[in-house]
């Protein structure tokens, strides 16, 4: 993980634009409220979430499913806490 650039900070808006519009509110509602106090591990979690489809995503985000493989990490774990809808 290490630190990161502010260059991969700055990534996240871009990343986090998606083809569900669904998707899109829950991110960039969660990014209006705690972008500013990102930690390195959260800004981790995220650019692994932004890896998935975005029905996997969907489903991660809507407490459909749970992460597993690589994706149930403290790092993951911590952002989907805060950006799941309860």
């Amino acid at each position: 993980m290490g630190d990161l650039s502010p260059h991969d900070r700055q990534r996240l808006r871009w990343r986090a634009r998606r083809g569900l519009l669904e998707n899109d509110l829950l991110i960039t509602r969660f990014l209006d409220a705690h972008e500013e106090g990102l930690t390195d591990d959260d800004v981790f979690g995220l650019m692994r979430l932004f890896d998935l489809g975005d029905n996997d995503l969907l489903d991660l985000l809507l407490s459909r499913t749970e992460p597993t493989g690589a994706l149930d990490c403290p790092e993951v774990q911590g952002v989907l806490s805060r950006l799941r809808v309860a």
